[in-house]
């Protein structure tokens, strides 16, 4: 039985860094307690770039390496998995309010859009009914576009726009729990 399980879940791919000391992977100008700290943004553009060279569905394991004089006496290490955990989490709900505000944006462009055409649509009939010479068809066929054009962005918003945010609030949840570890090099 502990065979078939095994062989069911894949072995986690490393993502390896090793730094001289932790405060490597925080932002200097951050005056917060280590684990409440921001990452520095070449540390955290590196992890996030090396969990995206991955299909989501990988498991990841990150391997922080550290000399051995970084260690405390008690061979304590600062709790770097739970800072790295915090500050991916805190990108996460960034990310997702991203994601609710550019539907609600999306939402508005929508009724705009709707309400633009919809007015584009009755000055066309108006247009074609009550004067009819080349020009009004020329006016109908014109506005009949712009209409149309009004709702370029809702519909790049709802179709493609979203995607990326949503791929990025997977990989930060993804490293919010992704498993550290922190070695003696």
């Amino acid at each position: 039985m502990r065979d078939i399980l095994k062989e069911d879940s894949p072995e986690p791919e490393t993502i390896e860094i090793r730094l001289t000391r932790p405060q490597q992977l925080f932002n200097s100008l951050d005056p917060s307690p280590f684990h409440e700290r921001d990452l520095d943004q070449d540390a955290e553009a590196y992890i996030v770039d090396s969990v995206d060279e991955f299909p989501l569905q990988k498991p990841l394991k990150l391997i922080i390496h550290l000399p051995a004089d970084q260690f405390s006496a008690t061979g304590q290490m600062p709790d770097l998995p739970q800072a790295l955990h915090n500050y991916f989490a805190y990108r996460l709900n960034e990310y997702q309010r991203r994601l609710r505000f550019f539907f609600r944006d999306g939402r508005i462009s929508l009724m705009i859009g709707l309400a633009f055409l919809l007015g584009c649509t009755v000055l066309r009939q108006a247009a074609l009914t009550w004067v009819e010479h080349v020009g009004s068809e020329i006016a109908g066929e014109g506005l009949l576009i712009i209409g149309w054009v009004a709702m370029w962005r809702p519909l790049e918003i709802f179709l493609y726009d979203w995607r990326p945010i949503r791929r990025r609030c997977r990989l930060f949840a993804k490293l919010s729990e992704i498993p550290v570890i922190v070695r003696t090099s």
